[in-house]
């Protein structure tokens, strides 16, 4: 038998210890496991830190390799300047909680899972449909933990004293709804609201909101190009067809029309949560963890929990979400610990004592799917008040999607100029979303 050289001794170990890798990291992605000691790991996010805390330490007891993980939770108003500045200074964590909004703008800080590692087919499997954001050229950018979709909160005693026991099931119901909810004044002033939509600046989740309008109409607003660049798509390149940004805007901003009998919403009433929670309005679209916010601002508010409307024409049930995934970070000491770390923390057993803890539904699929009691179906339509809390929250994070966002806080201008330039009246809905479309190209540089 020929002996080997050394160099060939050398390059056997090199790519046995790659292999041995690839394999731990698959293995964790699917299921989890038992590691060999990783050492002092750092995290930072915006998740409640007593419920994380405490979820690392209970797995610290079963697998002693992370008991050297920590979790701190920082203020979400300053979270990304705060991460930016400490990572570009070499202070900042090992691994960092990012909503799937900002994976594209934050792609540059994370130490990327290759795809010899984590495959896209097995990140999609596993992983909820709105973490499709994570998905980068090049690899994965981060291992989604839990997810907040958004969701319809409705006051029943607005609703039943206008005749309504349950709220609306389909988009096209909103017209009938605020035509007897809503309450104006003798001057024409709006008292009572049945939807808080048609402007921005006082619609908490605006630009959310708009969003999925128009993905729930089949359109898109960022996709890829034959050379792989994202590029805008706000206006749709197939001719002859219904455009379902316009069709989503015009809906959306029907409500702040005086001229309309659906007339709901202005500029001069309060946030749309504050206005909700004080009884003034009958619907409000907001994330699944803002229910707590509104059972401390009114205790006495009778409202529940109820999946986001449909349109009635299309066939699949579908809102959206904030999808939080564990980034290591490039600059950190030991990426390679900081992705294990973030593998167990994302693994099956974990990520349902995450979900619990949190109150949000988990971002793995066997997870949330395990929690429902029919599995087999997620759609929304004719279920009404049949479905509990849990079971809205949980069906919607498994339906949700969501589009890549190439700088959050550049859309969201480019959404409120869209969304008030139609409110005002200074432009027709063709315009603005022809306006907002190269506004979108500008924005991506091209």
């Amino acid at each position: 038998m020929r002996k080997l050289s050394m160099f060939q001794i050398i390059l056997l170990v090199v790519f046995g210890a790659f292999a041995i890798v690839g394999i731990l990291v698959f293995a964790l992605a699917v299921g989890g496991g038992a590691s060999s000691t990783i050492g002092p790991v750092k995290i930072w996010g915006t998740l409640d830190q007593t419920a994380i805390t405490a979820v690392i330490r209970q797995a610290a007891e079963k697998d002693a390799s992370l008991s050297q993980v920590s979790y701190e939770q920082k203020d979400s108003a300053t979270y990304e300047q705060l991460l930016t500045n400490a990572l570009a200074s070499g202070t900042g964590p090992d691994l960092f909680l990012i909503r799937q909004e900002y994976a594209a703008k934050n792609a540059g800080k994370a130490a990327i899972i290759q795809f010899s590692a984590l495959s896209q087919s097995q990140f999609e499997n596993t992983f909820i449909g709105a973490s499709s954001p994570f998905v980068g050229q090049g690899g994965i950018l981060g291992i989604p933990i839990v997810a907040d979709p958004l969701v319809l909160y409705w006051n029943k005693d607005m609703l039943a004293s206008a005749g309504f026991s349950q709220p609306p099931q389909y988009w096209d119901q909103l017209m009938g709804i605020a035509q007897k909810v809503s309450k104006k004044s003798d001057t024409g002033g709006i008292v009572k609201s049945a939807v808080a939509f048609g402007e921005y600046q006082n619609v908490d989740n605006a630009k959310d909101i708009l969003a999925i309008l128009i993905l729930q109409a089949g359109g898109s607003i960022t996709a890829h190009d034959g050379a792989g660049r994202l590029i805008p798509a706000l206006v749709s390149k197939v001719a002859g067809v219904t455009q379902p940004t316009e069709s989503a805007l015009r809906f959306y901003t029907e409500f702040a029309d005086p001229s309309k009998d659906d007339y709901s919403w202005n500029r001069s009433l309060p946030k749309s949560q504050k206005a909700f929670a004080a009884g003034d309005v009958a619907l409000y679209v907001g994330y699944a963890s803002e229910e707590s916010l509104i059972e401390r601002s009114n205790p006495n508010l009778n409202f529940a929990m109820a999946p986001l409307p449909q349109i009635r024409s299309k066939p699949n049930s579908m809102t959206t979400a904030r999808v939080y995934a564990l980034a290591a970070s490039k600059a950190g000491k030991n990426p390679s610990a900081a992705l294990q770390v973030a593998f167990l923390l994302g693994a099956t057993g974990i990520s349902r004592d995450l979900s619990t803890a949190l109150g949000l539904p988990s971002a793995r699929l066997d997870v949330s799917q395990g929690a429902l009691p029919n599995p087999g179906s997620i759609a929304f339509t004719g279920l009404g008040v049949a479905m509990g809390r849990d079971e809205v929250v949980t069906s919607s994070a498994i339906a949700a999607r969501s589009w890549i966002d190439p700088d959050p806080e550049a859309t969201a201008e480019i959404f409120r100029g869209m969304i008030e330039s139609v409110a005002s009246g200074a432009q027709l809905v063709a315009q603005a979303v022809q306006r907002a479309d190269q506004q979108l190209g500008n924005t991506l540089g091209l």
